[in-house]
């Protein structure tokens, strides 16, 4: 099939490699000329593992291009993926005015018929909203499909090679046939295809999402109390996760949930749910449970310094919102960083891959290192809040030589704390006595 796929950002590009990838001739239209050129050399924008090897091979057998025509691209495709952000305004609400200007775009282009996918995260009615506009702009036939996205940052390229699910909303029976024949070479391992209505399949986004975040609150507050009583949080999501109706995803006490969509879309489902009179108390205290859990960390922090920072220098592990990406949109790490220069203390931070994007925020105010060692040096305390694997196995007694003080803030449980005592640390985790 021939495909266009609307926004080159973390989803349009692993969206549209991965079609490449099977077979598909994908052209990905984006406004930014820069950008573009970069891909058409093979530059990514993002940290993707294993994306960039697909998107070289593909470009290479001319399977997939890149190209700021917009009118072209959907003029040469039978589908067309849009893959724009939805960001939160003020209010609450999704800023979904990206994909309305996509659809008006693919509208005046159409010259014969089209199945428009709506991938990006968009409230409940967006869809005939989609469909009612493009109607108002062209007299060609088309479809609107939604077709909701769930690739994990860090492991999108296996998320979306190998899904868990693909959910298809649409009505027509012909449409969803076309939809299913595209993701049958991915579904081989008998996942079901689901195929819905279009507001349960835009429902059914946000749903996980909410849902995801949800259990992250709620380790997070049930390792507050563990902590209070004396109990092992890491001993009772033991017996959380043998509990066959529990399972064990997303119960790991930290820093709480960041990134792109777990935080907008919390926020979002609750204030679509009030425009409709909806009470909405869970999903509210979801927010307020995962905001709260920052700021006890960093209040820790200050209490150990007897509430004051001032002068003192800290090294920062980890600044991406989750390992394997360098995505520090709403990462808790910023957050621990804004309140420790806030209150007078300097930091020296280090990231596997984010340390560019966290250098052009901060500028001078920071040290970035270039290695996780190296920003330890006359460092009155070590905060860890990203769980990147190379930080679970370090050097301690390299870590106490380099350190002034030997402190560990860890939001991330990553180490026991009898070994850490036994190296004279003194070490902060999350849910345990």
């Amino acid at each position: 099939m021939k495909i266009a796929v609307v926004g080159v950002g973390y989803v349009g590009l692993v969206v549209g490699t991965g079609l490449a990838e099977n077979g598909h001739f994908v052209t990905c239209v984006d406004r930014d000329e820069e950008r573009i050129q970069a891909l058409r050399a093979g530059q990514l924008p993002i940290y993707e593992p294993g994306l960039e090897e697909l998107m070289k091979r593909n470009i290479e057998e001319e399977r997939l291009g890149f190209t700021t025509d917009f009118d072209t691209a959907v003029e040469n495709s039978l589908l067309v993926f849009i893959c724009v952000g939805t960001p939160s305004l003020e209010d609450g609400h999704a800023d979904v005015s990206e994909v309305m200007a996509c659809a008006e775009q693919v509208a005046q282009a159409m010259r014969g018929y089209h199945i428009i996918v709506l991938k990006s995260t968009c409230p409940v009615g967006m869809a005939d909203k989609v469909r009612e506009r493009v109607a108002s702009l062209t007299s060609q036939p088309f479809d609107v499909v939604v077709n909701p996205e769930f690739l994990k940052e860090g492991a999108a390229v296996d998320d979306f090679m190998r899904p868990d699910r693909v959910l298809i909303g649409c009505e027509d029976v012909r449409v969803q046939e076309i939809m299913k024949e595209l993701y049958a070479p991915f579904m081989r391992t008998g996942k079901p295809i689901l195929c819905m209505g279009v507001r349960s399949a835009e429902m059914t986004k946000y749903a996980v999402n909410v849902t995801l975040a949800a259990r992250i609150s709620l380790i997070n507050e049930l390792a507050n109390i563990c902590e209070a009583y004396g109990a092992d949080i890491g001993e009772v999501r033991e017996g959380l996760m043998a509990d066959s109706r529990i399972g064990s995803t997303y119960l790991f006490p930290g820093l709480g949930f960041g990134g792109s969509c777990l935080p907008k879309d919390v926020v979002a489902c609750a204030t679509f749910a009030r425009d409709k009179g909806i009470p909405c108390d869970m999903l509210d205290a979801v927010s307020a449970v995962n905001d709260r859990q920052v700021q006890m960390f960093i209040d820790r922090i200050f209490r150990h310094y007897g509430g004051s920072v001032t002068g003192r220098r800290f090294a920062i592990w980890g600044l991406s919102f989750k390992p394997r990406t360098d995505d520090i949109r709403h990462a808790p790490a910023l957050r621990v960083l804004d309140a420790l220069l806030e209150g007078g203390a300097s930091a020296a931070v280090y990231d596997p891959v984010a340390n560019r994007k966290v250098a052009a925020i901060y500028g001078d105010r920071i040290l970035v290192g270039a290695k996780s060692y190296a920003v330890l040096e006359g460092a009155d305390g070590l905060v860890i809040a990203t769980e990147w694997r190379e930080f679970h196995n370090p050097d301690f007694a390299r870590i106490a030589s380099l350190m002034r003080e030997k402190v560990i803030f860890d939001g991330r449980n990553l180490y026991n704390p009898k070994v850490l005592a036994g190296h004279g640390f003194r070490y902060y985790s999350i849910g345990r006595a």
